[in-house]
């Protein structure tokens, strides 16, 4: 088996002396979600997060990761964000904003370090899977690591 080619975010989280496992899974470029992936890991989807940009009338840009069969509710993103109101960020603006492609966005290493929510049911896990910055590759990682990497907030979001 090959080695592993270690991420930008894998080496953040490596100079930051955080425990997480780098977990390989094929991918299928005409199906990026978050099922496919729990299956290719064979993993429960409520464990493998998706990484979501959003941006709120006040505050601009902010992340959110939920679980993988869920969809973020706006209403709930943007009272936690401190927004009146907020949007998904177009996919064409994905990688200038945060330096990561669709299927490939990790919360860890962004251009920015935006304002970060994780949705609150990753507190039920020992490990969630996030994406560990390129397709194909996932973190295996403690949502408590995420939570103080990114000063992420666990929320009510889906």
């Amino acid at each position: 088996m090959k080695k592993l080619e270690k991420t930008n975010a894998a080496r953040l989280l490596d100079a930051a002396h955080i425990s997480y496992e780098l977990i390989p899974y094929e991918v299928d470029e005409n199906n990026l979600a978050a099922d496919h992936v729990a299956e290719s890991l064979g993993e429960p989807l409520e464990q493998v997060f998706k990484t979501l940009v959003l941006k709120g009338d006040r505050t601009g840009h902010f992340v959110c990761v939920i679980p993988g069969g869920e969809s973020v509710d706006l209403k709930k993103a943007a009272k936690v964000s401190g927004n009146k109101s907020c949007d998904l960020i177009p996919m064409k603006d994905l990688l200038p904003t945060t330096g990561y492609i669709r299927g490939g966005c990790s919360p860890i290493g962004m251009k920015k370090a935006f304002p970060t929510y994780l949705e609150e049911s990753a507190q039920l896990y020992d490990y969630i899977f996030i994406s560990a910055g390129v397709r194909g590759l996932q973190f295996k990682i403690n949502p408590e690591d995420i939570i103080s990497y990114v000063a992420a907030v666990y929320s009510d979001l889906v």
